[in-house]
């Protein structure tokens, strides 16, 4: 690839990434304005909830459509589609006077944007040497996490001085504009790339190339670690991490917000940190698996530990989001396993897992918290908070030993095989 080719492609990912930014602020902004919810709705956790898992059920349903449609019309124009979806829900939530209205805009968002990450990859695997995919990955979604950071302090200060509705709008114009970006600057793959010569599958072909991804042994164990990994850490870092440290220790909307803001900065330090790891210790499964564990040990340790100092609690949310990063790494394992003919669908089958796994897990917190008694205050109860980490704790421990039967797909040997 020429000098000028190369530089296409960064000026075409780096487009994607920051599209990207729209999605991961929507996803997260729950964590931050999630007890204003409550409160201006007048609904309980269960609500809540379901209410946050919403975006991640209809990220989920456009997966493999989604896939379908990449492999078939390309990323530039799926991607410049879903984003006017988004759009579309974005304006839905930001007017919408009642919960089930919120509901539907949530939701609506959630399908738009679940084209980002996944069309992102497809178009970096084309663009991009095999052997760089991780590293490119990791900075699509470093780029992407500034949506994370704009919904912590920066949305708690701007909920105070124009309400959550008036940051929600200038995000909605944002991916508006972002859309447009899109489809003037993004390529489906550079000139010569067999993909642009490829022979248009029907739909009943398509079909069977889903089939025949998830008939591949090794990714089932992948798509377990993926449905439990994000899962965890995001309910925490996107939904219950604010309201814990509020209701539990006592910190301002504000303060939260901040610590939300050092998780966030912590998972971008890791991710950029980790992504070339896989090629310096030629090893994508050992590394998932030390990120899985860590979690799960800090998990165990805030079920466990009763009224543990606000440091203690401060570090246990930073250090999830630092942890969070070796998901890519997992993402680039179960990359290393498809066939490229099947990358659209492989890879949104296995964002499917991930994105479905937050659904139901944030849908589920609500309904686990709900369980216990409220505290004097009317709040959840510390207890309620130790019964989900512990939860969370289990399930991620049991997909950590599904996922110790895979095997492992080193850079070493994918570059060989992919040249």
């Amino acid at each position: 690839m020429t000098p000028a080719l190369r530089r296409q492609g960064l000026v075409i990912v780096t487009t994607l990434a920051t599209a990207y930014v729209a999605s991961h602020f929507f996803r997260s902004s729950n964590a931050t304005i999630g007890l204003e919810l409550m409160r201006d709705l007048n609904i309980g956790p269960e609500a809540l909830g379901a209410l946050t898992g919403a975006f991640f059920f209809g990220f989920s349903a456009m997966q493999i459509p989604c896939g379908f449609f990449f492999d078939r019309y390309g990323p530039r124009v799926t991607i410049f589609g879903m984003l006017l979806l988004a759009t579309i829900g974005g304006t839905i939530f930001t007017l919408a006077p009642s919960w089930p209205t919120l509901l539907g805009g949530r939701a609506l968002m959630g399908a738009g944007f679940g084209v980002m990450l996944i069309g992102s990859m497809v178009v970096i695997s084309r663009w991009f040497p095999a052997d760089r995919f991780s590293t490119m990955s990791s900075r699509v979604m470093s780029i992407g996490l500034l949506g994370n950071l704009l919904a912590t302090t920066p949305l708690a200060w701007g909920t105070g001085l124009i309400g959550w509705r008036g940051v929600f709008g200038i995000v909605v114009v944002f991916t508006f504009l972002a859309a447009f970006a899109v489809w003037f600057i993004v390529r489906d793959a550079p000139p010569g790339h067999p993909f642009l010569a490829r022979k248009v599958e029907s739909p009943g072909e398509l079909l069977l190339g889903l089939v025949e991804a998830l008939r591949i042994r090794n990714l089932h164990f992948v798509l377990v670690i993926n449905f439990c990994y994000y899962a965890c850490t995001f309910t925490v870092q996107g939904l219950w991490g604010a309201p814990y440290l509020r209701e539990v220790h006592g910190l301002s909307n504000i303060q939260s917000g901040n610590v939300l803001l050092a998780a966030v900065i912590a998972y971008q330090i890791g991710i950029l940190v980790v992504g070339p790891l896989d090629k310096l210790f030629d090893t994508r499964k050992r590394i998932g698996l030390a990120g899985a564990l860590a979690i799960v040990t800090i998990l165990a340790m805030l079920t466990l530990w009763p009224q543990p100092p606000v440091w203690v609690a401060v570090s246990a949310i930073v250090l999830l989001g630092l942890c969070s990063s070796c998901s890519t790494i997992i993402m680039a394992h179960g990359r290393g396993i498809l066939p490229d003919r099947l990358i659209g669908r492989g890879m949104a089958t296995i964002n499917t897992s991930v994105m479905l796994g937050v659904a139901c897990m944030q849908t589920l917190s609500g309904v686990i918290l709900g369980v216990f008694e409220p505290s004097a205050s009317g709040g959840r109860s510390e207890l309620a908070y130790r019964g989900l980490f512990g939860f969370m704790s289990l399930i991620l421990l049991a997909a950590v030993f599904v996922y110790s039967r895979s095997m492992d797909v080193k850079p070493s040997d994918e570059l060989r095989i992919r040249g």
